[in-house]
């Protein structure tokens, strides 16, 4: 299944072990991760359902999203942006980061978005690089 609002890697490293990786990517790029969901968890407390490993991080840059607000006021409606960990249950682990070009510019129909988009695109982009260079050779 391909989606156009993100891009992702398959990784081959325990579940816990890559969302570690993960954040630890985002640092580097200078995203923090604002909130952590556990999604099994949650809908097994809601709902009584099982499901797999599966947890959504919010990420911020915050010199991003200020450029973005000061152009954007609405943008808060958008961020964080999202960054998904989930284990397939092969012994691979799915992270997909949402796409802030889709994002940014296939909602938001202003330009002055494009510089903050452009930049949020190649600093997300790299973090899947980080993990593809993490993989066990």
């Amino acid at each position: 299944m391909k989606n156009t609002y993100g891009f992702r890697r398959i990784v081959l490293m325990p579940y816990r072990a890559a969302i570690a990786a993960v954040t630890a990517a985002l640092k580097e790029e200078g995203f923090g991760v604002l909130t952590e969901i556990d999604v099994q968890a949650t809908l097994k407390t809601k709902i009584g359902v099982d499901f797999k490993p599966y947890t959504i991080l919010g990420v911020c840059n915050p010199n991003l999203a200020y450029q973005g607000l000061q152009a954007e006021p609405e943008l808060g409606l958008l961020l964080p942006c999202n960054v998904i960990v989930y284990d397939n249950g092969d012994d691979t682990i799915t992270v997909s980061i949402v796409d802030p070009l889709q994002m940014l510019l296939g909602i938001v129909n202003n330009p002055a978005l494009q510089p903050v988009a452009a930049e949020a695109d190649k600093r997300l982009r790299r973090v899947l690089e980080h993990l593809v260079r993490q993989m066990p050779a």
